[in-house]
């Protein structure tokens, strides 16, 4: 089977201008199309992807929930505005703040009920998206993406 290339796609005339550069784009090109898929999954649920992350992360934290900077370390792409995105899912009755008595500068959000049941519901069209989007190809080529895609992320830039 000969799969079109990023080049023919983008229907590039010249050549890239480096193998770095094909490899960057193409890895770009493929979180937007993927992530397209997972935002009309979380848009039809009423969420945006940020916003379905933040209620994954207090899902795992449990009961005792977690400050808003911690939430912000733990998510998947970089939210430099957490707070206007607890805003929304507080107003949506999924989240709940509040402060702490050790420190009265720290919030802490919680998820709610009405927040894990909201996340319940996606739990199986998630996975079954990820197997999806990922079906072409093999365990051992997604253990090595998994972790060409960690070594990247080791590069002195980042």
């Amino acid at each position: 089977m000969n799969e079109p290339s990023l080049q023919s796609e983008l229907k590039k005339k010249e050549p890239f201008e480096s193998l770095e550069q094909e490899a960057l784009l193409n890895l770009l090109r493929t979180a937007d199309e993927l992530n397209s898929l997972f935002s009309s999954l979380f848009s039809d649920h009423g969420l945006s992807g940020p916003q379905y992350n933040v209620l994954r992360i207090l899902r795992s934290a449990g009961g005792a929930g977690l400050p808003c900077l911690e939430i912000a370390g733990q998510m998947i792409t970089r939210m430099p505005d957490i707070t206007r995105l607890v805003d929304r899912l507080e107003n949506a009755g999924w989240v709940t703040r509040s402060r702490t008595d050790s420190d009265r500068r720290v919030v802490l959000v919680k998820i709610t009920p009405a927040g894990l049941a909201h996340l319940a519901k996606l739990d199986q069209p998630v996975r079954a998206l990820h197997k999806q989007a990922m079906s072409p190809l093999t365990t051992d080529e997604l253990r090595e993406l998994s972790r060409l895609l960690t070594k990247a992320r080791q590069s002195p830039t980042s």
